[in-house]
This record gives structure tokens, C-alpha cells and sequence, in this order.
């Protein structure tokens, strides 16, 4: 077997649009996604778990205020932030998520203490909370996660609603952050994190914490972290989906993710985009919107982000 790594990331498929994108956004958000990857080839460079590098990817991602995770989360219709997180690795297919929650810094900490700390797989509200603070997790106060744009954000859509419209601008509607490895030992794990939809209703759950739909697995096929419209990725189980189409129909991983993201999410335009790795070390990152902020690096080669197409 392969003792080489791989590791992809993703800061949603909610783009700005490419005429609204200056050099200077799309330079920080580069050295974004750069820093980001550094964060989790560390770990497996130093022969770390795959599960390991996916926290520390997805934790560099909530702590970076540009993507709509953690510290820049975006606010419910109620102007509240409601976060959600999901890991899981793919040997023993153990899995933790949490919905709904705020205060932690980090929400991939507290969906990883479900796994190692609990029976369950997800917790949601308060019990999620009281998860974290028993474990020692770092919490933050809201102006922590407060940023301005995601604000505005938030007003723009009301007042868009007000008037009888709604918003169906993907950088408003859907984006999450998330990161997919395969590790020195041939071991797969993902991780997502999100704040949800600009304006969403208070409750609100999405795909990011389901596994199987938003988080998925699997030593003997892939791992998978999806972006877009939530309520979509659900109906699909569109992470489980990619993995099926590869263990049943014998589907490459690049042949299954397309297939899923471009044929089966296709009917829904502008729905999102997923990052899957394979046992191999293969990657793929098909999306079917204007853009997807994303990144990868394999071993011995230089890391690579992009944007749009």
C-alpha cells in the first residue's frame, strides 16, 4: 500500500460572484485556503491520523472570519448564530455531529468529543453544550463570532423579504467549510463545519451534521465533505451516495462524484459542490455552481487552491 497522503479542503461553494470578486478578496482568500492546508498537511507530514488532519484543516477554517464557519458564522432570521459540525473516520466508521449549538470555538471539537466521549453520534443544543464544557473545550463570547459583513448580510435578506423577494445568491444562501485525508496508513476521515443559510429559520438543520448526507467515511471507498444547499444534499444522501455508486457499481471516485454532484444534485442548479478522497490517494472536487473555494496537496507535491472553473 501507498504510504503517500492526500488531503483536500473546501470553504463552500457559496462564492462571491466572479464579477464581484476584486484581486485583493481573491488574494486573502487564497492565503486562506494556503494557511489552511498547511494546517492539516502538518499532521499528516508528521505521519498524524487522517482524522487528526481533518480537525485541525476544518478548526484553521472556523478560527479564518472569511468562511461562513465558527468566527464568521452568518445569523438566522432571528439575527442568532446556530452552528453545525460533523467528523467521522472511516475505519471503523465512527462518526460525531452537533446542530444547533454556539459558544463553542471551535464546533469540530465538540462533533469529535460526541465520538471519543460519548455513545452517540450527534447531540444537539444544550447537551451538546454541556458535551463541551466537560471536556474543557475553549467557548467564546458573541462578539467572538460577530463579523460585520455576515451582519449585513443578514439585513439585506430581510429587507430582500420584506418586499416579497428572496435572496438566491449562493454566497448568501449555502456555505460551509470542510476537509477529507487520507492518511500515511491508507486511512480516510472528513470533517465539516457550517453555519448554516443567511436568514435561515431558527432550528434549522442542514446536511453538514447528517452523516451520510453532508459527512461521510469510509476506509474501503472515500470520505466525502459536502457544500450547497443543505436541504438537497439531504434528500440525495449525497455523501453516502458518492460512496455507494464506488462500492456497488464499481465507479471510480472521480466517475461517482461527478455523477452525484453533476447529474443527481445537477437538477437542482447552483446546488453545491462536494471534496472526496479515496484509498488511493485519489481526489475529486466536482461542483456544479459559479465557484467552490477549495484546496489540496499530496505528498511531494505543492498545495493548490482555487476558486472558480
Amino acid at each position: 500500500m501507498s504510504t503517500g497522503y492526500a488531503l483536500a479542503i473546501h470553504g463552500g461553494a457559496g462564492t462571491l460572484p466572479h464579477a464581484r470578486m476584486t484581486d485583493a478578496a481573491a488574494a486573502e482568500y487564497h492565503a486562506a485556503l494556503a494557511a489552511v492546508l498547511a494546517a492539516g498537511e502538518a499532521v499528516l507530514q508528521e505521519g498524524g491520523s487522517a482524522l487528526d488532519a481533518v480537525t485541525a484543516a476544518v478548526c484553521a477554517l472556523e478560527d479564518a472570519p472569511l468562511f461562513n464557519s465558527g468566527r464568521g458564522a452568518v445569523f438566522t432570521a432571528d439575527g442568532a448564530q446556530e452552528m453545525d459540525a460533523a467528523v467521522m473516520e472511516g475505519t471503523s466508521r465512527r462518526a460525531g455531529a452537533v446542530a444547533g449549538v454556539f459558544g463553542p470555538r471551535n464546533p469540530v471539537r465538540l462533533a469529535r468529543a460526541v465520538m471519543e466521549r460519548t455513545d452517540h453520534v450527534m447531540l444537539i443544543g444544550q447537551g451538546a453544550l454541556a458535551l463541551g464544557r466537560s471536556a474543557g473545550l475553549p467557548f467564546e463570547e458573541p462578539e467572538y463570532f460577530f463579523t460585520q459583513p455576515r451582519w449585513d448580510a443578514l439585513q439585506e435578506t430581510l429587507e430582500l423579504r420584506a418586499r416579497g423577494g428572496e435572496d438566491d445568491d449562493p454566497a448568501r444562501r449555502h456555505g460551509t467549510v470542510g476537509a477529507v485525508a487520507r492518511d500515511r496508513d491508507g486511512r480516510l476521515a472528513a470533517a465539516t463545519s457550517t453555519g448554516g443559510m443567511t436568514a435561515k429559520a431558527p432550528g434549522r438543520v442542514g446536511d453538514t451534521p447528517v452523516i451520510g448526507a453532508g459527512t461521510f467515511a469510509d476506509d474501503g471507498s472515500c470520505a466525502v465533505s459536502a457544500t450547497g444547499y443543505g436541504e438537497v444534499f439531504l434528500r440525495w444522501s449525497a455523501a453516502h451516495e458518492i460512496s455507494a455508486r464506488m462500492r456497488l457499481a464499481g465507479a471510480s471516485l472521480e466517475e461517482a462524484a461527478r455523477h452525484v454532484v453533476e447529474v443527481d444534485l445537477g437538477a437542482y442548479p447552483d446546488s453545491g459542490g462536494v471534496i472526496a478522497v479515496d484509498a488511493a490517494g485519489n481526489i475529486a472536487m466536482p461542483f456544479n455552481c459559479e465557484g467552490m473555494y477549495r484546496g489540496h496537496v499530496r505528498t511531494g507535491a505543492a498545495a493548490q487552491t482555487a476558486i472558480y472553473r
